[in-house]
């Protein structure tokens, strides 16, 4: 298959009826792959070189050295992970070996004061562990607030493909308790145990990812009718997908897709992006289409996905499914 691709500015440039083919084109790809290559997305380039170079002189610090950002326990959400620490087929109730990766994780820039659910303070705003580099706070915050945007933009277009106003999701991401995480994957030799992958089949929580793959490198790969299909990286695009608020928010009508990114024998290393876009802690989820009632909060939501793949350590800390 060709892999669907969409162009924003385009998009928001358009009038009448090319906006309206726009707006089904958009919808049909998101009832039918829930992935897209984004062009025309307006993040400066100085922007996002600047963020790959802080983020690979990260990972290419020893190890010894990057210990001084680690996670202080299993299931903080912020700072480094090292390899050989998750396991993402997890969260589909499959068992398989640690994935081939290792990450650094940050969290929501600002703290909004008032949310009556303590459990967010603990969960989503806990701080960032930042790297004592010259230049990567800084690379890596303006990187943020530049998803923050690019999130928003799609969020609006995803409402006109739904047929609703540009406007519809605002009120839900007014301070979303998204998540940046930037990825390497090693070089690999030889696969030596059985189901292992840099990145185990899984789908994301939340509403969208915002992923920026290094480009021209290979081994994202998406699942249609049981089938493994390859996500070019191309050059100035993004990838963007679904997660599984997002299809419980359309009732289906839009699909979170299995993912994973494969391990192969005698690869090259791989640097990624991942902006896990997620509405505010307290945002009210109604499906947009079902007249069932049915609710769910977005901070507690995310929550209980989180303690679904970490479910005994979080559980020691007193935390309970809700």
């Amino acid at each position: 298959m060709q892999f669907p691709k969409f162009n924003l500015q385009e998009f928001e440039k358009s009038e009448g009826v090319q906006r309206q083919k726009l707006s089904v084109q958009l919808d049909n790809i998101c009832r039918n792959t829930g992935f897209l290559v984004l062009d025309g997305h307006g993040v400066p380039n100085e922007i996002i070189a600047t963020q790959w170079k802080v983020v690979s002189d990260f990972f290419a610090l020893p190890n010894a050295k990057k210990q001084e950002v680690v996670v202080p326990y299993a299931g903080y959400p912020y700072g480094w992970i090292g390899p050989n620490k998750e396991a993402l087929a997890a969260s589909k109730g499959e068992k398989t070996p640690p994935d081939l990766k290792e990450s650094f994780n940050g969290g929501p820039l600002t703290i909004p004061v008032g949310i009556k659910d303590a459990r967010a303070y603990d969960f989503c705003y806990k701080p960032t562990i930042w790297p004592q580099m010259d230049g990567f706070k800084e690379a890596w915050c303006e990187y943020y607030r530049e998803m923050e945007g690019l999130a928003k933009r799609v969020m609006s277009a995803f409402a006109e493909a739904l047929d609703l106003q540009p406007n519809f999701f605002d009120g839900y991401i007014k301070n979303p308790i998204s998540a940046l995480r930037a990825l390497n994957y090693p070089a690999t030799t030889e696969v030596t145990e059985e189901g292992q992958q840099r990145a185990g089949a899984h789908t994301d929580y939340g509403s969208l990812t915002i992923l920026l793959p290094q480009p021209g490198t290979s081994g994202l790969q998406i699942n249609q009718n049981g089938n493994w299909l390859d996500v070019p990286a191309e050059e100035n695009c993004f990838i963007i997908n679904l997660g599984d608020l997002m299809e419980l928010w359309t009732s289906g009508r839009w699909v979170s897709t299995l993912h994973r990114v494969v391990a192969r024998p005698h690869q090259a290393q791989r640097k990624s992006l991942a902006f896990f876009h997620q509405p505010d802690w307290d945002a009210e989820i109604t499906s947009i289409r079902s007249r069932d009632g049915s609710t769910v909060l977005s901070g507690p939501y995310l929550m209980n996905k989180f303690i679904s793949t970490n479910i005994k350590f979080l559980m020691r800390r007193g935390y309970k499914r809700l």
